[in-house]
């Protein structure tokens, strides 16, 4: 006879299913690595510091156009346009994307943006020495990240080396890049 009540039964039942479910992608990217948990991203918290080679992985079944960062979890495109948008025609040019023979992309958070940013890297793009991104520009890209102090702005990331990664407010009418992402959504995304 079990002792383990059916709400206990499934309350774990769910958390496993829905830890799949928010997930999968991320499994199945680092099956290769699954013994190796260095290489495995931190999801619970950013805490983790990665060497730049083991770090970054281009990824095939995104026909080498994706790469993922194990560190944070997130996919993002291995080689992000230059084409100037403002912030709306940013977040919808992410939403339509294709990468990879994929959707599902998003414009990221100044956060998880920032999670780029090598500071101690000159000259621009800062990047962390040895990543695989190409096409970077020593500028400002878009975040989703707005706040009420800024109503008409949002927040920008510059991987310009002179201000080592700063994040600034930029009116939304502004023309810069965007670098996409995919992963689960960031508490900043509206």
């Amino acid at each position: 006879m079990s002792t383990r009540t059916p709400s206990l039964t499934y309350a774990v039942g769910t958390l496993a299913i829905g830890a799949v479910l928010v997930f999968p992608g991320h499994r199945a990217a680092l099956a290769d690595d699954s013994n190796d948990s260095s290489l495995q991203p931190n999801l619970k918290s950013w805490s983790k510091t990665i060497p730049t080679a083991k770090r970054f992985v281009v990824l095939a079944d995104f026909n080498s156009q994706a790469v993922l960062d194990r560190e944070t979890g997130m996919v993002w495109e291995q080689s992000p346009a230059s084409t100037t948008l403002t912030w709306s025609t940013a977040r919808s040019n992410c939403a339509d994307k294709v990468v990879g023979g994929r959707k599902g992309w998003r414009l990221p958070s100044f956060a998880e943006l920032a999670t780029l940013v090598d500071p101690t890297v000159t000259p621009g793009p800062i990047l962390p020495t040895g990543h695989p991104f190409t096409n970077v520009q020593s500028t400002y890209y878009w975040s989703t990240t707005t706040g009420a102090e800024f109503p008409v702005g949002a927040w920008a990331v510059t991987f310009d080396f002179a201000t080592t990664g700063s994040v600034e407010p930029v009116g939304k009418t502004a023309f810069l890049p965007a670098w996409c992402v995919r992963g689960p959504m960031n508490a900043d995304e509206y």
